[in-house]
């Protein structure tokens, strides 16, 4: 894509007389002399695999070119990735130069598939592989992307040391087959990062009724109840909002948060079987509380399509007592925004309630430490370059990687205090930009990105009880009715998006139309036997195999 003219003819006339190793485009030899070009894996090298990075990886000009959706966090201070201090620290340190590519805020599946259906693609692409039409599978069929697996044994010490350290990890980066096409956005401290959002409830109103935090679905009943009756809010108005948010699509909308505590979720573990929960007699149960609590006015009448302004308007103007969010845009903003108008707006967690399933159950993994987000590496990438690429992708998870790409440059965006990180004011009291703005021009840890994300950035930056009280609380969910992340083949993904994606969509629609009360209960056989109609078990079937390819990864 990028080799000039006068180096491509250069090149050529060396081929002529024989002498194509002394020309490798604007590549070279690493330094420590282990990506010696056209040595593909497995064959002998006379090198054994590294045992680390030796920086800086090259000793000649060496470029990359980068593909990545680009971050509205970043882009508040700074053009592209290749701006980040991480990554101009990445670059003195390796002595390879990434030129990013960024499609439009807001178009990048569509530029993702235009740029893919084209040979004219950059040598790494980062992007949530969960999104590519056919997955990953069908981009390595097609050429498109490279099989890692040798080139992460010979040249990536760091993240293979992190896959053979630990089994979850192996699985979770692995396709059915063993392929490794990825170099992953990792989360090995899984249990914490994955438990940043839950249930919020406004604690100084419970303290004003004397009532503790919810922690069955009786209990959240109560609370809605005295919410509802009581005037919390002290304005002699009966406006509040016991229980707010946005419906959403999908996870059955923001009220199948409680969906779990009843014992179901959509596809499930039960009895040691994969099940479809949307069509089990405890979904009809969780249907039937759902809409007594709608019926009372303990759930916001506009739930379905409030948008983030009137969510924010709610919250701030003291109208909602419960909702779900996250750490930071759900607890941490409004603690900011109120803490001068309103010093006695306080916020908990409330734990995943207890129903008539027994456990605080929720609806999302908290063991998942590889997430669909990676970058890879294309076709276009030539093979002698691939070592060089590979060491640079690699020095992420190095040490001293992990620690520029979760963290920033020690002494200014951050300081160590024992084992302890803290953010110094340039992130936390930035004259400009919000902390999440500021750490985004120094580190990924506030974004997504290829990286192991370390627990310390959530810990130095919740400077609020509130949101390190709801964090620890959220832990404890029990997260045993999920299933892992499976993969499936070509025509199992054709049924998926046939049969799967209209049973969804009645589900959706039949869910809404049981609470609001406009079709009744009565009618759920009627709806569970639609659903089987519409080819439910040939999906199970399929999550079911999927299952068992997964167990023998």
């Amino acid at each position: 894509m990028r080799r000039k003219t006068a180096v491509m003819f250069m090149c050529l006339m060396l081929l002529l007389v024989g002498v194509l190793s002394a020309c490798s485009g604007n590549n070279s030899e690493s330094q420590n002399g282990n990506n010696t070009p056209g040595n593909a894996p497995g064959e002998a090298t006379g090198k054994e695999p590294l045992t680390e990075l030796s920086l800086p990886i090259v000793n000649k000009p060496f470029e990359i070119d980068y593909w990545r959706p680009n971050d509205p966090k970043l882009t508040a201070s700074l053009e592209n990735f290749g701006e980040m201090a991480a990554y101009k620290k990445k670059e003195e340190l390796t002595g390879i130069k990434a030129n990013f590519i960024h499609p439009p805020l807001g178009q990048q599946a569509d530029q993702f598939n235009l740029l893919v259906a084209t040979n004219d693609m950059p040598e790494v692409i980062y992007y949530n592989w969960g999104q590519a039409v056919g997955g990953p599978e069908k981009m390595l069929a097609d050429g498109k992307i490279i099989r890692l697996n040798e080139y992460i044994d010979l040249y990536a010490p760091n993240l293979k040391k992190l896959i053979e350290s630990d089994d979850d990890i192996r699985k979770q980066i692995s396709l059915d087959d063993g392929t490794i096409y990825m170099f992953p956005y990792l989360r090995t401290d899984a249990l914490k990062l994955n438990a940043t959002s839950g249930l919020i409830i406004r604690k100084d109103w419970l303290d004003k009724l004397n009532l503790e935090v919810p922690e069955t679905i009786d209990e959240w009943y109560n609370v809605l109840k005295a919410f509802r009756e009581q005037d919390p809010n002290g304005n002699g108005k009966k406006d509040e909002l016991p229980f707010t948010g946005n419906w959403g699509p999908g996870h059955l909308g923001t009220l199948g948060l409680f969906a779990p505590a009843f014992g179901v979720t959509g596809f499930m573990m039960k009895d040691g079987d994969i099940v479809y929960g949307h069509i089990q007699p405890e979904f009809k149960e969780f249907l039937e509380t759902m809409k007594k609590w709608y019926a009372e006015g303990l759930i916001d009448p506009e739930i379905m399509t409030n948008d983030g302004t009137t969510f924010d308007y709610k919250i701030t103007n003291n109208l909602a007592g419960a909702y779900h969010a996250g750490v930071f845009s759900g607890m941490g903003k409004y603690f900011n925004l109120m803490k001068d108008t309103n010093p006695e707006f306080d916020l908990t967690g409330a734990p995943w309630p207890i129903g008539p399933a027994g456990k605080p159950y929720n609806n999302m993994t908290l063991d998942t430490k590889v997430l669909a987000y990676g970058e890879a590496i294309t076709s276009s990438a030539k093979e002698a370059d691939i070592p060089t690429i590979v060491q640079w992708m690699d020095f992420n998870y190095s040490p001293e990687g992990h620690m520029l790409f979760n963290f920033g440059i020690e002494g200014e965006s951050y300081v160590m205090e024992g084992d302890t990180v803290k953010f110094t004011d340039k992130i936390m009291n930035n004259p400009n930009l919000t902390y999440d703005q500021a750490l985004a021009s120094y580190a990924m840890s506030i974004m997504d990105g290829p990286m192991d994300q370390d627990g310390r950035y959530l810990d130095a930056l919740m400077t609020y009880d509130g949101q390190k009280a709801a964090n620890q609380v959220w832990m404890k969910a029990d997260d045993s009715l999920l299933l892992p992340g499976l993969r499936f083949t070509d025509e199992e993904s054709r049924q998926l998006a046939s049969v799967l994606t209209p049973i969804t969509t009645y589900h959706d629609e039949m869910m809404t139309k049981f609470i609001l009360g406009n079709v009744p209960l009565t009618e759920f056989d009627k709806y569970v036997e639609t659903i089987e109609k519409m080819g439910i078990k040939q999906i199970v079937q399929i999550h079911r195999d999927a299952y068992e390819r997964y167990l023998t990864r």
